[in-house]
């Protein structure tokens, strides 16, 4: 059974996608389930703010994967990777088709193949990198590895590999087209101006749902990876546009990556509705 990955930038419209993927696949006698691939919807109480499935999304897909890590608990690929690993093959044997839906690029990986897990996190390290300034960590690699001085996850785990005495991954080592399983691999991409727009409204909502009394409630106790999620610090400064223009940054990241992603099939939803998208998709299995 192949699985299907649904992957973009935020507020591409990947859950409305997975959702329609899955009335299509029902409709043909399946019962897939979406396993979340994405870095901050992990932590518990940070629903809103990481644009996690809400309860009418969940209630016509099932989802795996979302809110099962403490917020004040520090979390890491190489541990989404055991997690996803067991959930995709567990629904695989069970006949169920895992639609993978998420914005990540490290997750997406950890999740469809094999991450070098080789060496295992060290907390005293881990902790001492977590307290340096972010801008002085990335002017301390060698530029030859390609990380943008915004990746806070690769330079703290360069530092990471080099103080073991290891060599960091350079970017285009980042990823592989040899999945655990077949996989489907759907990037959906946009104009980068509509989905700025997208973007725009979306803040909005989250900031009129409630994402900063969301935040302020867990600030106190949140780990230092939690306190990464884009929106976590700015709404704390109640700087709602400020978030707005990290977002999209953040999203046009995404979709220079994608763009490049080995075996991907592109699909612009500049002016397509995630039912016409779905059917492209499930007639490709």
């Amino acid at each position: 059974m192949r699985v299907i990955a649904v992957f973009g930038p935020t507020g591409v419209g990947k859950t409305a996608v997975a959702i329609a993927v899955a009335e299509r696949l029902r409709a043909r006698g399946e019962d897939p389930v979406a396993v979340s691939a994405d870095a901050m919807q992990v932590y518990a109480g940070l629903p809103i703010l990481t644009g996690a499935a809400d309860a009418h999304e969940q209630a016509e897909l099932e989802h795996r994967l979302l809110g099962f890590v403490p917020v004040d608990q520090t979390y890491s690929a190489g541990a989404f990777a055991k997690h996803a690993h067991a959930t995709i093959d567990a629904l695989l044997a069970q006949g169920r088709r895992p639609i993978v839906v998420g914005g990540t690029g490290l997750y997406l990986r950890a999740a469809l193949a094999d991450l070098d897990l080789r060496p295992p996190v060290d907390p005293e390290i881990r902790a001492r990198l977590a307290a340096r300034d972010i801008a002085e960590l990335h002017a301390e690699l060698p530029a030859s590895l390609g990380i943008k001085p915004t990746d806070t996850h690769r330079i703290i785990r360069a530092h990471e590999l080099l103080a073991v005495g290891e060599q960091p991954p350079s970017g285009d080592q980042l990823w592989t087209e040899h999945t655990r399983h077949p996989t489907l691999l759907a990037a959906l991409v946009m104009d980068r101006e509509r989905l700025y727009e997208r973007i725009n409204a979306r803040v909005d909502a989250m900031v009129a749902a409630g994402a900063e009394a969301e935040v302020r409630a867990v600030a106190d106790r949140a780990s230092a990876t939690a306190r990464r999620a884009v929106g976590f610090e700015e709404l704390l400064a109640g700087d709602v546009e400020r978030m707005k223009t990290n977002t999209r940054r953040y999203a046009k990241r995404q979709l220079t990556w994608l763009r490049k992603l080995p075996g991907a099939h592109l699909v612009d939803m500049t002016d397509r509705g995630p039912e016409d998208v779905a059917a492209e998709l499930v007639a490709m299995i």
